[in-house]
Order: C-alpha cells, then sequence, then structure tokens
C-alpha cells in the first residue's frame, strides 16, 4: 500500500472497524501500537527496525524478518488511518570479525583481521572499502530486489560520526545499573571480565574484550589494559563499540525504535536489553517473538550444518509470492524449511489469492494475500487465479520425463488452458519453468511406477474402455466423473476410492500422491493417458 493511499482521510470505514478486531497476526501486533501511539508518534514517523550481522550474506531469515515487520508496519497505517511510519534495515557491522567464512575468496585476508570491526576490514571480493561495506551493498540490493520500502542504517556510521555519542554517554552515567543486570546473567568466569563497552584498540585496530572503568562519563573517558599498560581512550567517534545486548538497547533509545521484532532464540537478549533502555531513559520497542525454521527431519537450521533451504533454491522450484505466504502463516509456530514444501506453498498462495473478492471484509484481513498485496505497493491481482495448478504441472513433467522442456509442457497445456501461450499466462509460464527443474531435480529420480495387481488391471483395462469413447476435447469434470463410477464399481474390489486413486497414482505416475485424475487426463490429453494405461496393463500382463 502506498504512502498516497495510507494517508488518505479516505479509507472504507468497513476496513478501519474490521482491522481493530481482526485476528490476522500483523494486526494483533499494530494494535499494540496502537495503544502507545492512538494517533501516530507526534514528534516523528513510528520507527519500525530490522537487524542485520553483516559477516554473511542475506539469507531467507532477512527477508522473512523484513517481511513480517513490513507487514505489520502496514496493518499499523491502516489502523491509524495512514499515520507516517519508516522502516529501518540496521547493519551492526561494528562487529568484530570472530571467524574467517567459508563462502569468501582471499580468506587469508580475513584472517589477518580477525577480531577487527567488519567496517574496518578489507574486502576480499576487492569491490567495496570493507568486507562490512561489501555485504551491506549485497543486504540492499537483496531488499531491493523484492521491492521493500525502507532506510538502511549501519552502526559503523552511527558510531563514526559521533550520531550515537550521547546514547554512549548515558551507557557510562549508568554504569553500575547496567552492570547490575547484566552480571546476575553471566557465568562466573564471565563475570570477571564483562564490559558493557568494548574498546577498539588504538594499537591493533580490534575490538577488545576487557575490564574497563570508567573515569570521565561527560567526556567519554574510560581506562582499561592494552598490550600491557593501562590506556585511557575516548569511546566516543567510533573508538568503541558495545556488548551485543548494551548495543541493542543503546539504539533503540538512540533511533527511538518503537517496533523490532526477533526469533526466539533472542528472547533473553530482548528480556535484558528491554532493561537497560529504561536505564537509558527509552523503553523496549514493541515486537513480536517467533519461531525458528526446522529442517525436514524437525532440527534446527544451522549454517555450518548446511540442513537449511537458501531463498535462491526456494526461488528456483517456486515463486517469490509463495515464500512470502508461507512465511506469513502462524509465525509463532516452528516451521519445516525444505523443498518438499514449496509445491503446496505455490497452491495454496493461488487458492487464496483467488478467494479475495468473494470474502467479506473480515475474512480478506485473515486472508494471508490481502496482506501480500499490499506489502510493497497498491494492491493489485485479487481474484486472479492461475489455469493449472502447480501441482498438476508438476504430474504433467513427470510422466514427461527428467528430459522435458518448457515447449512440450505448453503443447500440453494446450489442451486444457484458453489461449495457451506462455506471454498471456507470464505467471504460469513461471511455474512451468520452475516444475521442470522441481521435477528434474526431487522428482524425475524417484518415480518408479508399480505393476498393477488383478483388482487394478480390471478397473485400468474398463477405464481404457471408456476413455476410447471419449472426445480429446472431453471436459476434466466429464473424466473425473467417469473415474469416480469405475471406482465405485464393487466388481474392482475397491473398499474406498481413494484406494482407487492411489492405484492410479502408483501405477500411472510413479507417485503415492497426484492431482484429480479428470484434470490430469484433460491436460495430458485422452490419447496419451490412454497409452499410460497400456503400458501399465502390459507390466501386470509381464
Amino acid at each position: 500500500m502506498t504512502d498516497a493511499v495510507l494517508n488518505s482521510p479516505d479509507l472504507p470505514t468497513d476496513l478501519l472497524a474490521a482491522a481493530q478486531v481482526s485476528k490476522a497476526w500483523p494486526f494483533e501486533e499494530a494494535r499494540k501500537l496502537l495503544k502507545r501511539y492512538p494517533q501516530g508518534k507526534a514528534e516523528s514517523p513510528v520507527l519500525f527496525e530490522t537487524g542485520y550481522g553483516p559477516s554473511g550474506l542475506p539469507h531467507i531469515g532477512t527477508f522473512q524478518e523484513v517481511l513480517r515487520t513490513t507487514l505489520v508496519r502496514r496493518a499499523y497505517e491502516v489502523l491509524t488511518g495512514g499515520a507516517p511510519t519508516r522502516l529501518v534495515a540496521f547493519s551492526d557491522d561494528m562487529d568484530g570479525l570472530r571467524k574467517v567464512p567459508d563462502n569468501v575468496p582471499n580468506p587469508g585476508l580475513l584472517a589477518a583481521h580477525l577480531g577487527h570491526p567488519l567496517s574496518r576490514i578489507p574486502d576480499p571480493f576487492g569491490k567495496y572499502e570493507s568486507f562490512a561495506h561489501h555485504n551491506n551493498a549485497m543486504l540492499r540490493e537483496f531488499l531491493d530486489r523484492f521491492g521493500f520500502d525502507y532506510e538502511f542504517v549501519s552502526a559503523s556510521d552511527g558510531y563514526n560520526s559521533g550520531g550515537f555519542d550521547d546514547a554512549l554517554r548515558g551507557v557510562l552515567r549508568n554504569w553500575q545499573a547496567i552492570m547490575d543486570i547484566m552480571l546476575p546473567t553471566l557465568r562466573e568466569e564471565r563475570r570477571q571480565t564483562y564490559s558493557p563497552v568494548l574498546p577498539i584498540s588504538a594499537k591493533t585496530g580490534q575490538v577488545l574484550q576487557v575490564p574497563v572503568t570508567v573515569v570521565d562519563a561527560e567526556a567519554g573517558l574510560v581506562r582499561f589494559h592494552d598490550c600491557g599498560e593501562d590506556v585511557e581512550q575516548s569511546i566516543l567517534g567510533g573508538r568503541a563499540k558495545l556488548q551485543w545486548k548494551v548495543d541493542w538497547a543503546m539504539r533503540w533509545v538512540a533511533l527511538g525504535v518503537d517496533y523490532e521484532m526477533c526469533g526466539k532464540d533472542l528472547t533473553d537478549s530482548v528480556t535484558q536489553s528491554g532493561k537497560i533502555a529504561r536505564v537509558l531513559g527509552g523503553q523496549r520497542p514493541e515486537g513480536l517473538i517467533y519461531e525458528l525454521f526446522l529442517d525436514d527431519k524437525g532440527e534446527k537450521i544451522s549454517k555450518s550444518k548446511g540442513n537449511g533451504l537458501t531463498i535462491e533454491q526456494w526461488l528456483t522450484y517456486g515463486s517469490e509470492e509463495s515464500l512470502g505466504f508461507y512465511l506469513f502463516r502462524e509465525p509463532k509456530s516452528a516451521k519445516q524449511l525444505h523443498v518438499g514444501i514449496i509445491p503446496r506453498a505455490v497452491d495454496e498462495y493461488w487458492q487464496f489469492r483467488e478467494k479475495i473478492p468473494a470474502q467479506p471484509i473480515e475474512q480478506q484481513l485473515g486472508n494471508p494475500v490481502w496482506h501480500l498485496l499490499r506489502a510493497n505497493g497498491p494492491a493489485s491481482g485479487e481474484g486472479e487465479a492461475l489455469p493449472v495448478t502447480y501441482g498438476l504441472l508438476l504430474n504433467l513433467v513427470g510422466v514427461l520425463g527428467a528430459g522435458a522442456t518448457r515447449e512440450q509442457v505448453w503443447s500440453y497445456l494446450g489442451n486444457y488452458v484458453e489461449n495457451a501461450d506462455p506471454a498471456a499466462h507470464p505467471a504460469l509460464d513461471a511455474l512451468v519453468g520452475k516444475a521442470l527443474a522441481y521435477n528434474r531435480d526431487f522428482i524425475a529420480p524417484t518415480l518408479q511406477r508399480r505393476k498393477p495387481d488383478a483388482g487394478e488391471a480390471a478397473a485400468l483395462a474398463a477405464l481404457d474402455e471408456e476413455l476410447a469413447a471419449m472426445d480429446e476435447g472431453a471436459s476434466a469434470e466429464e473424466l473425473q466423473n467417469l473415474v469416480y463410477e469405475i471406482g465405485k464399481d464393487p466388481h474392482f474390489g475397491f473398499e474406498q476410492l481413494r484406494d482407487w486413486f492411489k492405484a492410479l497414482y502408483e501405477t500411472l505416475l510413479g507417485s503415492s500422491q497426484g492431482p484429480r485424475m479428470g484434470s490430469f487426463i484433460a491436460l495430458y490429453g485422452v490419447a496419451n493417458s490412454r497409452k499410460l494405461i497400456a503400458e501399465a496393463l502390459a507390466g501386470s500382463q509381464g
């Protein structure tokens, strides 16, 4: 939804009324902010923030956090009739480099700068002034690719420019209160060396984890031990950074952050940083604590294990919209993230998109696609549907084999889709390419048609006989009814219709699951479907 639309006083009254009571999680989150700022924030726009650690490249977690935050932002704009808002994508690029990533060139260059702030380490790619600048550029490119409306802010700019200096003085003034919050949360060994402030050594350039004594809070002066001697040094102007939980709280206060969500693994950080924010004279932002992703075995996704799914992988086999749809739903529940969930997410996205115009406004606000269509611009495309489901496409290319081509698929789509021209159906054409990739990598290697038993063979023969009398132009519904009637015939011995359909999937398609068979036969063609049956029957006689 654009700013022009959101700032209009003409938002429909039924939309505003429904938004006030909607149980959709973006509205539930936005109502937390509404309690804080019923008419918007008097002195400035309401500030939403997402955080990013630039020691690696942006990933699916980055996407989901910016997307979900954007959805809450839009919901708040609806609730307030268009109160101004901002979204800051913050890069924590003053962190010291802890280890050399596996996926960068010139690892020796980074190894020589371990412990240095990421924004003061040479770029191993040789393109930017620092490693952080490179990764920050990748973040902006990543967010721009998906059309997010945001402002980029980096820790290095805030520290180096003096923009955080007042907040840093506040940390020194409230040193003991912050220590009283943090020390009880630490192990005894860690307590001995803990300091809210991490000085940056003037001698080595490294971020130091050493005990620190406050000398003069207003001047920003501290004392610490560095390279065998006591040093007095200002922490202002980029000569220090803060420990993580203190840094997060300082940032909330310095920038005036009103909303920030985070993963469940940061629950403790939210608690401690919230206490520190109050000590610094601010308050903890509103926010959602979301559950983390799991792999196909139900284990937590880990970068080191490599058991996750990258955004590039999702977009190879599914659409951007389907990813947004999957991430929208139930953010407080752990979600499995693997390639097997993609086809269903694609089809459910389109099912929900098609439903919107027929739904009353209350149901529209609970429809994930209503929110997704408004995330980064004016809503459009409500009510649109795919002429062929992604699941049906996958079944078609599965039968065509791993060597199937886009042209082949479109030739079959001509049996089913009016005006079967890729230019007339760009969304479907994009999915054809993704279905071919998914089939090549995951379906074709696993398909194995089994031989039908005697009862199944008799039913297949009966289906073939009925199909012989059908025209190539028979509708999917006619064909589906024909398949139903054979499955219900007691002569063939199917206890339930699903046993018949399972037999069709396993003997004709080589899979335990499949589409509506009427739709598949209409798409693949009556004559070609009869060839599949003939192959299955020949196998039963072998």
